[in-house]
């Protein structure tokens, strides 16, 4: 469809609280499209609407799987109902282009949302998958991961070189 532009972070649009999708529309369908192309184009994992300047709960992801296949989910008014243990890792973020910094996020998530067809479901994710459901429904709260970095926010250039050593 369609690739949109990413919102960085210093816009107004990243720190609202989006608003519940009542119903699927073309709008809607055609905005969920453009979200998977947007992300995929920016080589991320994880989209969230008001990314692209849409105040509304709804978020992708593909984090893919163990042989490389792509597996996207769609997530609208999503709901965390349970998260338990303890992952420390490094994050980044389409909106705040060349950074990351260390989150810690729980291991194991619980979600309940809806799909693209209003089909309610619940997914149970860990590792990295439960990282981004988490990441990307703090977007939807206006809630960005630079609020929850521990410690400095590293130029990824930086944090490369420091892995090369």
């Amino acid at each position: 469809m369609a690739i949109r532009n990413i919102r960085e972070l210093g816009e107004p649009c990243l720190r609202k609280v989006c608003k519940p999708v009542k119903e699927m529309n073309s709008r809607t369908k055609i905005l969920i499209e453009d979200m998977f192309d947007t992300m995929y184009e920016a080589n991320g994992v994880g989209l969230a609407a008001p990314q692209v300047g849409i105040l509304k709960r709804i978020f992708v992801v593909d984090c893919g799987d163990e042989e490389g296949n792509s597996v996207p989910y769609v997530f609208i008014n999503p709901e965390i109902i349970d998260r338990d243990g303890i992952q420390a890792g490094y994050e980044g973020c389409l909106s705040v282009p060349g950074k990351s910094g260390m989150v810690t996020r729980a291991n194991n998530v619980k979600v309940k949302a809806l799909d693209e067809n209003m089909e309610e479901f619940e997914l149970e994710a860990e590792g990295l998958l439960a990282r981004c459901i988490l990441h990307e429904n703090d977007h939807l709260d206006g809630v960005m991961y630079v609020d929850k970095v521990e410690g400095k926010l590293y130029d990824n250039e930086e944090l490369y070189e420091n892995n090369e050593e």
